[in-house]
C-alpha cells in the first residue's frame, strides 16, 4: 500500500485529556480515533493490527478444536432475567435499549446466556457433547469511569469462548488444553516472556479461576510470582490455603505489578441450569451441561502490547501483528530514486511481503520520525546516497540496527 492512500496523518502531540500511554501513541500514529471517553474507532492501520491478533487467536483456537460462529449484539431481556443478570443490582454495566414496539433489549456485554440459549435447540444427548464455540465481536460496558485508553473502554473488541461438556472431568481435560493455547497466543504477539498463568478469584462465577497476567510496573494488579515454576497468585486470593493447594514455597514468591490480559472460569451449571440446557446421559437421566468460559479482549491486548513495546520515538510492533512488515521510504524526487523504489516495492509484493511505501513528498526528518512512531518492524531506505553505494539501507525498528544490503538479498532477508 502507498502511504498517500491513507487518509490519516501522524500527530506530534496526543489530544488534550488523553492520559494513557497506549491511546496517546495509537492516536498520534494514526491507528485509532477517539470518539469520546472510552470509545475509539479503529483506523486502517489499527484495524490491520486487530485483524492480525484475531487471526493468531483463531489459529490457536481452531488447533484445539473450537468452532467459530457469531452471536447477536442485541440480547433478549427474557434470557437475561432467567439468570438474574438483567437487574442493575446484579449487573450495572449492561447498556439497555428497546425496540419501537417497546420490547426491551440489551447490548451484548458478555455471552454466557447467548451461547447457552442457542444450544438448548441443539443439545439433547450425551452424544452431542462436548461442544466448543467462540466468536469475535464488539462488546459494550456501561463503565462509570472509562480509563486506560483502549485497555478499558465502553466499547471494545473481544473473543469469547464457551465450552459445553457432559461433566467436570470432560471439562477439566479441555480446560488444561486452553492454558497451553493461550500461552501460545501471548508468545506469538510478543508478550510470552512477560505473561504468567495466575491463580485468581472466580468473581461471580466460582470461588477461584485462572488468568494470565502481564508484568508492568504501572498497572493495577498485584501478583506473587514463582519465577522458577512460572506461575503466580493474584493478591486478592493470596493466603496460606491457596499456597498449600498449589504447593508453592511462600519464601520464593516475588511481588510484581501486572495487568490481566485473559481469564478462564469454570461455570459448571450456573448458566445451564436456569436456561434449562440439559442432556440425557447414558442411563437416560437428565443432566445439566457443564460449562466453561474463556475470554480475551483483543483491543485490550493491543493496548497492553503498545504500553510495553514502545520507546521515546513511538510504537514497536512485532512482525506477527504489525500492519505491515516493511516500511519503504524514498528521499527526494529524483527519477532514478523513484524508479528504484518502485522496483523494490514490486519485488516485496511479489514475495507476499506486506509493505507500506512512503510516497509522500516530505522531508527526510519527517519521514524518519513518522516511521519510528508507526513502528513497522523494518524500514528500507532508498536515496541518492544508497543508490551510489549500490545497496539498500535496512533498519530494524526494535533493535535500531542499521545495515546495508544488496537488492538480491530481499528474499533471504524477509522469507
Amino acid at each position: 500500500m502507498k502511504q498517500s492512500q491513507l487518509f490519516t496523518k501522524t500527530r506530534k502531540e496526543a489530544p488534550a485529556g488523553e492520559q494513557s500511554k497506549n491511546a496517546q501513541l495509537l492516536i498520534r500514529a494514526g491507528y485509532i480515533f477517539k470518539e469520546m471517553a472510552g470509545i475509539y474507532s479503529y483506523l486502517p492501520l489499527g484495524l490491520r493490527v486487530l485483524k492480525n491478533i484475531e487471526n493468531i487467536i483463531r489459529e490457536e483456537m481452531n488447533a484445539v478444536g473450537w468452532v467459530e460462529m457469531q452471536t447477536s449484539t442485541l440480547q433478549n431481556k427474557d434470557t437475561r432475567e432467567k439468570t438474574n443478570r438483567r437487574s442493575d443490582e446484579i449487573v450495572d454495566t449492561w447498556f439497555k435499549t428497546e425496540l419501537k414496539s417497546w420490547w426491551q433489549l440489551g447490548l451484548s456485554f458478555t455471552n454466557e446466556e447467548a451461547f447457552a440459549h442457542i444450544l438448548t435447540d441443539y443439545v439433547s444427548s450425551y452424544k452431542d457433547l462436548p461442544i466448543y464455540l467462540y466468536d469475535f465481536k464488539n462488546i459494550f460496558r456501561n463503565e462509570a469511569r472509562a480509563k486506560s485508553g483502549i485497555m478499558r473502554g465502553r466499547e471494545f473488541y473481544w473473543k469469547a469462548l464457551y465450552s459445553f461438556s457432559k461433566d467436570e472431568a470432560q471439562h477439566q481435560e479441555f480446560y488444561e488444553k486452553m492454558k497451553i493455547a493461550y500461552q501460545n497466543v501471548f508468545t506469538r504477539v510478543g508478550l510470552g516472556d512477560q505473561t504468567f498463568l495466575t491463580f485468581a478469584s472466580g468473581g461471580t462465577f466460582s470461588e477461584f479461576s485462572h488468568e494470565f497476567q502481564t508484568l508492568a510496573d504501572i498497572w493495577e494488579d498485584t501478583i506473587y510470582l514463582d519465577e522458577v515454576k512460572k506461575i503466580a497468585i493474584n493478591k486478592e486470593v493470596f493466603n496460606d490455603e491457596v499456597l498449600y493447594k498449589l504447593g508453592l514455597d511462600k519464601s520464593k514468591l516475588v511481588e510484581k505489578k501486572a495487568v490481566e490480559v485473559w481469564n478462564i472460569f469454570t461455570l459448571a451449571d450456573k448458566f445451564s441450569k436456569p436456561l434449562k440446557l440439559t442432556y440425557k446421559d447414558e442411563n437416560g437421566a437428565d443432566q445439566d451441561v457443564f460449562m466453561g468460559s474463556y475470554g480475551i479482549g483483543i483491543s485490550r491486548l493491543l493496548g497492553v502490547i503498545v504500553e510495553l513495546l514502545s520507546d521515546g520515538k513511538g510504537i514497536i510492533l512485532p512482525d506477527s501483528i504489525a500492519p505491515f512488515k516493511v516500511h519503504l521510504l524514498s528521499l527526494g524526487t529524483d527519477e532514478v530514486v523513484l524508479t528504484e523504489t518502485q522496483k523494490i516495492y514490486q519485488e516485496l509484493e511479489s514475495l507476499w511481503i506486506e509493505v507500506l511505501r512512503d510516497d509522500r513528498d516530505f522531508r527526510a526528518g519527517e519521514k524518519f520520525a513518522d516511521s519510528d512512531l508507526i513502528g513497522i518492524p523494518y524500514r528500507i531506505l532508498v536515496s541518492p546516497k544508497t543508490l551510489e553505494s549500490g545497496k539498500l539501507e535496512l533498519k530494524n525498528r526494535k533493535t535500531g540496527e542499521v545495515k546495508m544490503i544488496e537488492f538480491g538479498e530481499l528474499r533471504n532477508t524477509f522469507i
